[in-house]
């Protein structure tokens, strides 16, 4: 038996010599580079007592040796298990506990808080740094011509914990065969090839830079510039020779507000993808204005990779995720009862497709509860699909707001209160209520310098929405919230305000935000 998913790296990697990485520093990786190194490093992992099937939790700077590291796990038949770099000694003591894996990588500076507990665990530690150093290399030799472990198509590649709004982080777990199919339908369905140039920002703990940049380059035998962050002065340099990139909307809308944004500067890239939260139609429109580039919204997730796309050829709709992916089944139904529904009516999005992962970590009644009985996993996203066959989310199942028994789908609110003068954007929330359970409630970021106060914000939805979606509030701040890629995380809006119906609160109009 072979090894799954290596094997259609190596086979993808045809020229040895052709570029695959370029580092900020200037350092080149070849592909030949790529399977020399990922294969002494996946050598070092057996030294240390690295057996197919256990897990290596990895919390450490983005460089090329952190993903080679992430190669040599699939090489040597352990389990991938990246971890967010800005999680807490409390937070990774959950993971390490919950996933027991056999090593544990950090940077230098970590690794002494992190060792007592790797070890009530069992586990060895040890470092890599964002320059390639670290006792992990150090450790290293020769390995030349490792032998990939055999791991099948249904054998685990990764372990990726879910962001955990509600309650603990899940454990998602992704096999080979989810990582492979999805990242070859990705390549064919935007048309990458070798002579493709990525501007890779994102972090590589996330399904969005692990596994859809880099799965997609390596399958494509095409090269990156492996940035640590993005900047959008960097991004438009790079731009002279890059083909194409992937961000989140926070990239596209810094992209915008510079300068240097212009159809010249863009005219040699051919694809520019975003995803991992929604983009707003004005960036959109605005990228679209400045450039001549429509943005390609896509939609996925920790559990399945990416499930939808906006066409390659074809309108790329603003405020869409585009058709089901080949080979990805999507449908809509209701919520309670797994009813199917028809064109345009909202309910919770199911999907089911070789990307679909294997189920959760040590967790058999939440994985049973999650799939229905046909094998069509249900995703916790609110959506519909249009009657072009255009799929459009409109919210996590969890954030819609039940007040006074009718249902109010948030993103339909915040549509209409981001076209208001003078607003930038918006997250509607509900929180408890005295006479409606929950109350409808906006959160709004003004445009800088502009006035727009609450009465206005209600005064412009008095026409355009139910009075029953109508918020009860409108709450002005400076930033939303957001995670590492770019989600509003609304349980700390609702936390922030879960008293504000209290105490009289309920009917109160401020006139000053």
């Amino acid at each position: 038996m072979s090894n799954h998913l290596f094997d259609a790296i190596r086979n993808a990697a045809v020229d040895r010599g052709a570029t695959f990485i370029v580092a900020p520093d200037g350092r080149v990786w070849s592909y030949g580079d790529m399977v020399d190194f990922s294969g002494r490093l996946a050598s070092r992992l057996i030294e240390l007592g690295v057996k197919p099937g256990d897990r290596v939790a990895v919390q450490v700077e983005k460089s090329p040796e952190a993903l080679m590291l992430y190669l040599a796990c699939v090489r040597a038949g352990a389990v991938y298990l990246p971890l967010n770099t800005a999680y807490t000694l409390a937070e990774l003591d959950y993971f390490v506990g919950d996933a027991e894996p056999r090593l544990v990588v950090v940077t230098p500076g970590a690794a002494e808080g992190v060792r007592p507990v790797a070890a009530k665990y069992k586990a060895i530690v040890e470092t890599l740094d964002e320059n390639g150093g670290g006792s992990l290399i150090a450790g290293l030799t020769d390995g030349a011509g490792f032998a990939d472990v055999p791991r099948g198509p249904d054998d685990l590649a990764a372990i990726l914990y879910t962001s955990g709004t509600t309650g603990r982080s899940k454990g998602a777990m992704l096999t080979h065969d989810n990582l492979l199919s999805n990242a070859a339908t990705l390549r064919d369905y935007w048309r990458f090839s070798a002579s493709d140039r990525l501007i890779h920002a994102l972090p590589i703990f996330h399904t969005h830079g692990l596994f859809v940049a880099s799965n997609v380059i390596l399958l494509s035998g095409a090269s990156m510039y492996f940035l640590p962050k993005f900047d959008a002065g960097e991004a438009l340099r790079l731009m002279t020779s890059a083909t194409c990139m992937m961000g989140v909307p926070t990239f596209y809308v810094r992209l915008v507000q510079h300068d240097g944004l212009t159809r010249e500067a863009t005219a040699g890239m051919r694809l520019f993808i975003s995803g991992s939260a929604p983009l707003l139609a004005e960036t959109h429109r605005l990228f679209e204005e400045k450039t001549g580039h429509a943005i390609l919204e896509r939609y996925g997730m920790t559990e399945t990779n990416m499930n939808t796309s906006n066409p390659y050829d074809g309108d790329r709709v603003a405020g869409t995720v585009g058709f089901p992916l080949p080979g990805v089944s999507v449908r809509v139904t209701e919520p309670d009862t797994g009813k199917l529904l028809g064109t345009d009516a909202t309910g919770m999005i199911e999907v089911k497709g070789p990307n679909v992962f294997k189920g959760y970590w040590r967790m058999p009644e939440k994985t049973m509860a999650e799939f229905r009985t046909d094998g069509f996993f249900i995703t916790g996203d609110l959506g519909k699909i249009d009657d072009r066959g255009y799929v459009h989310i409109v919210g996590r199942g969890k954030d819609l707001v039940i007040s006074g028994g009718y249902n109010i789908y948030p993103k339909e609110v915040e549509t209409e209160i981001d076209q208001l003068p003078g607003v930038v954007e918006s997250a509607v929330i509900g929180v408890p209520h005295p006479d409606f359970g929950e109350g409808v409630t906006a959160i709004v970021v003004r445009k800088t310098g502009d006035a727009i106060d609450e009465r206005a914000v209600l005064d412009g939805l008095k026409d355009r929405l139910a009075r029953y979606k109508q918020p009860k509030r409108v709450i002005f701040i400076e930033d939303l919230p957001r995670n590492t890629m770019g989600k509003v995380q609304k349980n700390v809006l609702r936390d922030t305000y879960a008293n504000l119906y209290a105490d009289g609160g309920a009917g109160r109009i401020a006139t000053s935000g």
